[in-house]
């Protein structure tokens, strides 16, 4: 169970905040030229509509794959005010693909406290575990600055030579054919007027917000839940140390339901729900947002008033992620509100499922259905995290005296009838999709340890690899599979490795994480996902050859034989 806090709406700009735009001139960020003259007459392989993180992220991944991107965004500058401002411990190991080292990042947080949720009075009502680190590996929670990670990614994308960047560029038209996509775009110029530009590609890719142009060009509907609420959300830069403790923690007063947690390094952010009858623009004013803050200790004198805007939360999806050659990600394909810190979360998790799909489908080993399972598998997944989100907002919400003392009662005596460990957070199941059902942990983020092997000792992704991976306790399983099977894990850039103590594999389970795990689940082997997804796991070695061949099955693999076998850890 999680709460907080990144404001999200409405092409993710606030409803009473807007940027400096400046100029209208066009930015173009790229390693090289790509225009019609380029293999096949396409000026990309992937046309992504959006600029925030998950389309530069996506952007990014599948520039490292060698394949041809051009993201188009619709300002012609990028926005620097912070939005999201918290991830987990997934998004982190996801952002390790990229180098990024979030325990040890200047533009990144993490505090190992317990989250609180206190009642007006002051008395603890909830204590969640952000404190530990999670089974992926990495820690619970980290805070930091989405303009500063922006950046980051696109200086990313920048390095690239396949990656292009189109600022000041509108999508406004969207035609699919039978090889690829044609998408307009009417651009800025200095001098107000404006052209009109196409791009042809194989694929398009809405990462474009919630009011997505390419999820409406689509035909792709949203499903509603009638959730509103408006926040003001007061990010501040103090001048000198400030108390800060607890560290994060959630006010569940019902004169004034607040929200208090880092924003990232050298920040606080400061959420307050805006009561029935009150004027969103009068309570988001720099007087009314400094006198909000006084109690807590932020002064004109002693600090920066970053920003103050009013925010609406949603809780929304879409219908269908796909259509044809043109799919959804981010904001385009749900909404929800920041309870639980995984509106941001959802979308960066949606790059990656998407980004090794695409790879493979525009590497030409496997067959354009192997799509349809990203938003079957996302949605399910998605879903679920809305869903918390709004059980949460029911309890933090609440305005009645009558009822908040109820909520109270009920929760000061759950408290007390624990043990006193604090609650973990939640984790959410992908939905149907590319895993066996019926296989314990399938569906699940994989768990990580700290391994040695090939010399080296760090986390199992640095150490052994990502990507397909089959993994067994004990002896490599390698030799377990036929050589079918080993051929395809090899074209697929998969791997096989034995997991154990000292001496019972070629990869030392130094922490003990993978006995237990195999012990938790009753299990031999595993196979995982690129995502980090457990893909099935089995308990002989004739159950794992035929969950194999249901996941490669399901890949809608069309690989050409090859000569060599992958029976190693690298």
């Amino acid at each position: 169970m999680t709460s907080a806090f990144e404001p999200r709406l409405l092409d993710e700009r606030p409803l009473l905040d807007s940027p400096a735009v400046g100029s209208l001139a066009v930015e173009t960020i790229h390693g090289t030229d790509s225009g019609p003259g380029s293999p096949g007459g396409f000026d990309a392989d992937v046309a992504i509509v959006g600029g925030g993180p998950v389309g530069t992220l996506l952007a990014v991944l599948l520039g490292r794959r060698g394949h041809r991107v051009t993201i188009v965004e619709k300002w012609p500058t990028f926005y620097e005010q912070p939005r999201a401002i918290t991830y987990d411990h997934e998004i982190a190991r996801i952002l390790a693909i990229l180098g990024i080292d979030s325990d040890n990042d200047p533009a990144v947080d993490y505090h190992d406290d317990i989250y609180y949720w206190k009642n007006a009075e002051g008395r603890t009502l909830l204590e969640v575990d952000w404190a530990s680190t999670a089974a992926s590996g990495w820690r619970t929670r980290y805070w930091f600055s989405q303009p500063a990670l922006e950046k980051r990614l696109r200086g990313l994308a920048a390095e690239l030579p396949g990656v292009e960047t189109r600022c000041g560029w509108q999508a406004t038209g969207l035609e699919q054919h039978d090889d690829g996509v044609l998408l307009s775009c009417s651009v800025a110029s200095a001098d107000g007027g404006a052209s009109t530009e196409t791009l042809r590609a194989r694929y398009v890719v809405g990462a474009d917000g919630a009011n997505s142009f390419v999820r409406q060009a689509l035909g792709l509907g949203f499903e509603d839940h009638g959730y509103f609420f408006d926040w003001l959300i007061l990010d501040v830069i103090p001048n000198e140390p400030m108390p800060s403790d607890p560290t994060h923690w959630q006010l569940c007063d019902p004169a004034r339901p607040t929200t208090i947690v880092p924003g990232g390094p050298g920040r606080r952010r400061w959420e307050y729900m805006v009561l029935p009858g009150e004027d969103p623009a009068e309570l988001s004013s720099t007087a009314s947002a400094w006198s909000l803050l006084e109690p807590w200790g932020p002064t004109p004198e002693n600090s920066v008033l970053e920003r103050s805007a009013v925010y609406r939360f949603q809780a929304r999806w879409a219908s269908a992620w796909r259509n044809g050659r043109g799919l959804i990600a981010g904001d385009a394909a749900h909404l929800m509100p920041p309870f639980a810190g995984e509106g941001m979360c959802a979308g960066l998790r949606d790059s990656l499922a998407l980004a090794w799909r695409l790879d493979l489908v525009l590497s030409g080993k496997a067959g354009e259905a192997l799509l349809d399972s990203y938003g079957t598998e996302r949605a399910g997944h998605v879903q679920h995290y809305i869903n918390f989100s709004m059980e949460l907002g029911k309890i933090i919400c609440i305005t009645d005296p009558e009822e908040a003392a109820e909520r109270d009662r009920r929760m000061t005596a759950e408290l007390e009838a624990s043990d006193g460990t604090p609650v973990d957070t939640d984790i959410a199941s992908l939905g149907p999709g590319l895993w066996i059902h019926g296989t314990a942990h399938a569906g699940e983020l994989s768990v990580q340890g700290i391994v040695e092997a090939n010399g080296s000792t760090g986390r199992f992704d640095d150490v052994v690899g990502r990507g397909w991976s089959v993994i067994g306790r004990g002896a490599n399983p390698a030799s377990l599979l036929t050589e079918e099977q080993r051929r395809l894990l090899e074209s697929l850039g998969g791997r096989c490795a034995g997991i154990g103590p000292a001496g019972a594999g070629d990869v030392v389970d130094l922490d003990g994480t993978y006995g237990a795990w195999f012990d938790s689940i009753g299990a031999e082997y595993a196979v995982l996902r690129p995502d980090f997804y457990v893909g099935a796991t089995a308990t002989t070695p004739e159950e794992l050859r035929a969950h194999l061949d249901a996941l490669f099955e399901g890949l809608r693999l069309s690989i050409p034989a090859t000569t060599n076998t992958t029976n190693t850890t690298k």
